[in-house]
């Protein structure tokens, strides 16, 4: 039987350049990959997963989740060491939307915002 080997979560971005920029040197991603003359699509990546930034014509297009659903992430990345990867985004002027917690789903989280407001989690799973 088929199987799904991976996904991306795809955000719409006012300037695709800019957003790329933020996700490389405040959130680690890396290579990114540019598409379009002039640029408006790029893919990045970090630890095997992939983030990909489609930039929009109208920057008013681009609508955060939470601001259609009170606390909806527009990602949600589980990761080994939340903790050490809080302190890393927050050395990195990170926008740190919501600091480390614990929340009652037992996960230790924190959120980012970027540069238009998408919320990005990223929580550990506690045994």
């Amino acid at each position: 039987m088929p199987k799904i080997t991976g996904s991306a979560p795809v955000l719409l971005v006012a300037d695709v350049k800019k957003s790329a920029d933020y996700y490389c040197y405040c959130v680690g991603f890396t290579e990114p990959n540019f598409y379009g003359d002039p640029p408006s699509f790029c893919i990045l990546h970090r630890d095997n997963y992939t983030l990909m930034l489609g930039q929009v014509d109208n920057p008013s297009r681009v609508v955060p989740h939470w601001n259609i659903r009170d606390k909806t992430w527009n990602a949600y990345f589980w990761v080994d060491d939340a903790e050490a990867l809080y302190e890393e985004l927050k050395s990195k002027n990170a926008i740190i939307d919501y600091e480390l917690c614990v929340q009652p789903y037992g996960c230790k989280e924190f959120g980012i915002q970027d540069l238009d407001g998408h919320d990005i989690a990223f929580g550990e799973i506690l045994e």
